[in-house]
Formats: structure tokens, sequence, C-alpha cells
């Protein structure tokens, strides 16, 4: 793989994370409300993983602390 294509797939893969923090905090603010500046910085500092797991919880999960919590 060339630098350059290198270089195209990590902006590909930071692009698809910060969309993907997008909508989770989209998601998370119509459920719960306001968010706490806390959650708002440990969403916009995980990884992708955590992400697509929030993001499934967001669904079922009675507050917002379990949508967080560890597996």
């Amino acid at each position: 793989m060339s630098a350059a294509d290198q270089l195209m797939e990590r902006g590909r893969q930071q692009g698809l994370r910060e969309g993907r923090r997008h909508v989770l905090l989209k998601l998370l603010g119509a459920r719960f409300g306001a968010l706490p500046d806390d959650v708002v910085a440990c969403v916009n500092v995980a990884d992708v993983v955590a992400l697509d797991r929030w993001s499934e919880r967001v669904l079922t999960a009675p507050t917002l602390a379990e949508v967080l919590s560890e597996p």
C-alpha cells in the first residue's frame, strides 16, 4: 500500500469515527437530555469499538451511566 493510500485510509477511518461520534451524541441527547461535559469528552476520545457498543446500548439502557459502562 502506498503512502498516499495509507493516508487516504487513515482519513477514511477518522471520518467514520467522527460520524459515529456525532450520531451517538445526538442519540444520547435525544434520549437523556442535555449531556454533561464529561460525557461529551468521553465520547469525543472513544475508539470505534466503544462508539459502536454505546450506540447499540442507547436503545435499551435505562440510564446514561449504563450506556457508557464498561462491557
